[in-house]
């Protein structure tokens, strides 16, 4: 339930939650889905419920007997602010990252209006990175839920980018992820999309990573965008 990560942009995975579903275009691949389905066969206790939203208590307090500092991707097999997902599940999650203050957790979401809904009610400790996904531009509304989150860091994952996102309000955040939808069925990725979000946050001096061009074949597609790998980081951070 927690391990070295092959994303890109972060060095671990921690899932005390597993299991979501669907409610936006982006979700329609969803490499989660997949994999839970397929642990579940596989007879994993942990993913018993297969894609069913299933919280791990005893999960909670893992990060802290990790001695050398990382990167942790949050649930990077669900979603912290889901809302089956109780209020407080994600207040002992944040708390959780309080105590491990070495580490600096990245927790991402689709359901930005909870978010912004318990934003407020929560501490919010400096070594925890919040941001939203965004597939295209009918969904860039969630950024305005972002910027009402008290974060030290605020981001976005354009990704699956499925459209282009124009007129990109970058107000308020620190730091923005591009990439392409992979595996089996990916939707095509149009180079211009990239250039357009990676231009609108040369603009504003927001540092823009890369992820890859996604597809069947992701790691043979690379993430190379106009003869160099974007991998910049928010400002000040370590890794």
């Amino acid at each position: 339930m927690a391990s070295s990560s092959s994303i890109e942009w972060t060095q671990a995975t921690w899932n005390p939650v597993t299991g979501c579903d669907k409610i936006s275009p982006g979700c329609r691949h969803c490499y989660a889905e997949r994999f839970a389905l397929r642990l579940r066969a596989m007879g994993s206790p942990r993913y018993a419920n297969g894609a069913r939203v299933t919280l791990h208590w005893d999960l909670l307090e893992l990060p802290l007997r990790w001695k050398t500092p990382r990167l942790i991707f949050v649930n990077s097999m669900s979603d912290l602010f889901h809302d089956e997902v109780p209020f407080e599940f994600v207040r002992a999650t944040l708390d959780l990252a309080a105590k491990a203050h070495w580490h600096t957790f990245q927790i991402l979401t689709k359901r930005s209006r909870r978010l912004r809904a318990v934003a407020r009610s929560l501490l919010w400790p400096p070594n925890v990175w919040v941001g939203v996904s965004i597939e295209n531009g009918d969904f860039r509304w969630r950024v305005d839920d972002l910027r009402q989150v008290p974060a030290s860091v605020r981001f976005l994952s354009v990704e699956p980018l499925i459209g282009p996102v124009p007129a990109l309000d970058l107000a308020g955040v620190d730091w923005v992820i591009a990439g392409g939808e992979s595996g089996s069925g990916a939707r095509p990725l149009d180079p211009e999309w990239v250039r357009g979000i990676r231009d609108q946050c040369a603009g504003r001096g927001v540092p823009f990573f890369f992820k890859q061009w996604g597809g069947a074949r992701r790691k043979a597609n690379g993430r190379v965008l106009d003869g160099r790998v974007w991998d910049e980081m928010p400002k000040g951070a370590t890794t």
